[in-house]
Formats: C-alpha cells, sequence, structure tokens
C-alpha cells in the first residue's frame, strides 16, 4: 500500500523532459509573464493548451536568437510543426478535468500545479489521484480565491480563508453538495 502513495510510484517531484528545457522560474517568476499568455485556452477550454511554437518567437526572434536551447523553437518554425510538449499531468481516460470552470470557480493555477514560478523545470508538484482531488471538491472554501488572484502565483491565502471561501462558494455559484457526485468527474 505504501508503494502506491509513495513520490517514486506517483512522480510527485518528477521533471518531465521537453522538447526545450523551458523554465517557468525564469518566465513566471523573473519576467513575471502571466500563465494565459502561454496557456491561452485556460480560460475558455477544458485543455489549459500548450504554446504555439510563435509565441515563443513573438520574443525569442529578438532575444536569444542564437541560444543552442532554443534550436528545436527554431526549427518548429522553419517546418511549420508545433513543438511535442509531453504532459506532466496525464490524467487517466476516464477522467474528465476541465481547466476552465476551475479557473473560473477560483482555483488558482498553484493549488494544482505548485509553485511554478519556482521551478527551472517543470514538474509533477501533486499527484492529482483521486483522493487528493476530492479534498478540494468536499471542502472548496480552504482553497478557493478571488478570481482577480488565479493567476497570481504569489497569492497567499488570508487568515480568514474559511471566511473567504465560504463567501466565494456562494458568490462563485459553487454547487458544494454536487462536487462529489462521481459523475462531475467521471463521464
Amino acid at each position: 500500500m505504501l508503494y502506491w502513495r509513495s513520490t517514486w510510484a506517483t512522480d510527485v517531484g518528477s521533471y518531465v523532459e521537453q522538447a526545450v528545457p523551458f523554465s517557468h522560474e525564469h518566465h513566471v517568476g523573473g519576467l513575471g509573464i502571466d500563465c494565459r499568455y502561454c496557456h491561452t485556452g485556460v480560460e475558455e477550454s477544458a485543455f489549459a493548451g500548450y504554446p504555439p511554437t510563435h509565441t515563443c518567437m513573438s520574443c525569442h526572434s529578438q532575444l536569444w536568437t542564437g541560444a543552442p536551447m532554443l534550436a528545436p523553437v527554431r526549427q518548429s518554425l522553419a517546418r511549420g510543426e508545433p513543438l511535442r510538449w509531453h504532459r506532466v499531468h496525464d490524467l487517466p481516460d476516464f477522467v474528465y478535468f476541465n481547466h476552465s470552470i476551475h479557473v473560473a470557480k477560483g482555483v488558482g493555477c498553484t493549488t494544482c500545479h505548485g509553485q511554478i514560478d519556482e521551478m527551472p523545470l517543470m514538474m509533477k508538484a501533486n499527484t492529482l489521484y483521486m483522493g487528493w482531488c476530492l479534498e478540494c471538491h468536499r471542502e472548496p472554501e480552504k482553497y478557493l480565491r478571488p478570481r482577480e488572484a488565479v493567476f497570481d502565483p504569489d497569492y497567499v491565502p488570508p487568515d480568514d480563508q474559511l471566511s473567504l471561501g465560504r463567501r466565494l462558494v456562494g458568490l462563485y455559484g459553487v454547487q458544494k453538495g454536487r462536487l462529489t457526485d462521481c459523475s462531475v468527474c467521471h463521464r
């Protein structure tokens, strides 16, 4: 039983090799680039999406133009082929997850993905196993934040988080009684 919960089995803390060694620490933490700049679908779609090459090249056509580590980006643009990003959180096919509903209801990026602004390479910060997700689904008031803070990696919950969370549950129309229905995540 302990094996299945170990970081070795869950890959928590493990980095996933990518086409380009992209640093969220540099881009988000250092430069302050908003999550939505690269993950354009996160507010309207079930999928946050991976950035197309032209998003990278909007800066890197001017900066680090000869950097060897960016060669795959330049090749992608020249060939008209997308970069091959690898999922860090690859949920099973029987799980339905919608980024946009979580964003709309006040779930911050760092709640699930961890402090990405401190990750030199993207790693899995949480298991995203059913039990982990249910902690929030059972008591969302512990985790919700104002919508304007959803993309803020520096957000710190206030001392009165439960009071704020209860207010946000009502304000954002979170149907707390339905959140643990199987069909919410399994379709």
